[in-house]
């Protein structure tokens, strides 16, 4: 794609035109208002668009109440820094007043108000963000270069990396990310100035650096910048369990995913990244702080074994399908037998036991689990050879 060809337009567009954004142009008036980032850079590039933001010369109080003249429901979500969520027709859009930094502190900025689209433009991270089109001629304001870049695929800070960086350190693992999805032309500065202050993430919430690893993992082939996190000592920081073998783990895990048709998922990734331990899982969930769902995935899958290539109904009986696909594709097992195999149920009930004149108790659960595990282990037989099972174990009693 040379300087300034796209693949999309914003012309051809269809989200422009929704009952609920041009509702909102006409309540907030078409020269108050710009679409930015997201929405803008994704349509170029003929990419869905999930979000659609908005940048308005408006103060938030004047936002909620044109929006209330114009039958617009708002939400205050984020009205300290300026942000009312508009609900408009089908549309959910952020509306966000234009804003200037006044102090920051590499974790959160102080800002102001400001009444130039330039002002607010500066702000903004990578100049392929920083992309603003009028909702009715849609027209694009680029202040920083941010088409060519967007055409040249180079992820570009606005401004110096390393000022940007120190402004938000939350933007070393932002740069990655947004390398993943769209660099192919890397940006040596903005490495340099990464590798250089990956301490600072030692800093942030845990929260926030989760969310943000996370969505680079989620990408559909994140391999080639996780292993440059690698190699700069930037991974490190916020997963020092991680070693060579196990970046190269999640290459082939991503290989293997798209091999045997599995979507892309994080956590199975990150599983990847870390050595076969539940402790080790256990320690980096707690860092992360990842939800109880999401702490039993990575346990779950840390918790994997070469012999779970043998056995993989066994292994999604006993462990859940989700789990059972994450520990084959990682132990490059064959997923096909499970991928569409719906897990039976047990046939056998306590009930049923204590009714052949056992009393109920331990035994029952002892008789129980036996007659599981050979059930299993015969690959799941029909319901008469269970009876037969419990003929057996009677049988011993």
């Amino acid at each position: 794609m040379s300087a300034r060809e796209f693949p999309g337009s914003l012309q051809d567009a269809a989200w422009p035109r929704l009952e609920g954004l041009t509702a909102i142009t006409a309540a907030l008036g078409a020269d108050a208002i710009r679409w930015v980032g997201g929405a803008v850079r994704d349509t170029l590039l003929n990419d869905e668009v999930i979000d659609v933001d908005c940048a308005t010369t408006h103060l938030p109080d004047a936002v909620i109440d044109l929006c209330a003249k114009a039958g617009i429901r708002t939400i205050p979500t984020g009205i300290d820094h300026g942000t009312v969520t508009a609900l408009s027709g089908d549309s959910t859009v952020e509306i966000t007043t234009l804003r200037r930094d006044v102090a920051t502190d590499g974790r959160r900025a102080t800002i102001a108000f400001a009444s130039d689209w330039r002002d607010d433009a500066a702000r903004r991270d990578f100049t392929i963000n920083a992309l603003y089109a009028h909702p009715e001629t849609l027209e694009i304001s680029d202040y920083f270069g941010g088409l060519d870049d967007l055409a040249a695929r180079r992820v570009r800070f606005i401004g110096d990396p390393s000022e940007r960086i120190a402004e938000d350190h939350l933007r070393i693992l932002r740069y990655y990310r947004f390398q993943a999805r769209f660099g192919s032309q890397l940006d040596p500065q903005a490495e340099d100035a990464c590798a250089a202050m990956a301490d600072t993430l030692k800093g942030l919430s845990r929260e926030r650096v989760a969310d943000e690893l996370l969505k680079l993992l989620a990408l559909p082939d994140p391999g080639e910048t996780v292993e440059r996190m690698y190699d700069r000592a930037v991974l490190r920081v916020i997963l020092p369990e991680t070693s060579l073998k196990q970046v190269e783990l999640m290459r082939d895990v991503i290989v293997r995913e798209a091999e045997q048709g599995f979507a892309p998922d994080p956590l199975r990734r990150l599983s990847a990244l870390l050595p076969p331990s539940p402790d080790i899982a256990e320690i980096v969930a707690a860092r992360l702080r990842l939800s109880k769902t999401q702490r039993g995935v990575l346990v779950g899958t840390a918790s994997r074994l070469e012999s779970d290539r043998d056995a993989p109904r066994a292994l999604a009986y006993n462990e859940g399908t989700g789990i059972a696909v994450n520990r084959l594709l990682l132990m490059d097992g064959d997923v096909r037998s499970i991928a569409d195999w719906d897990v039976p149920s047990f046939p056998l009930k306590g009930g049923t036991i204590v009714a052949r004149g056992v009393g109920a108790g331990p035994q029952v659960a002892r008789i129980l689990k036996s007659i599981e595990q050979r059930w299993v282990a015969e690959g799941f037989p029909a319901s008469s050879r269970v009876d037969e099972l419990l003929d057996e174990e009677l049988s011993r009693t």
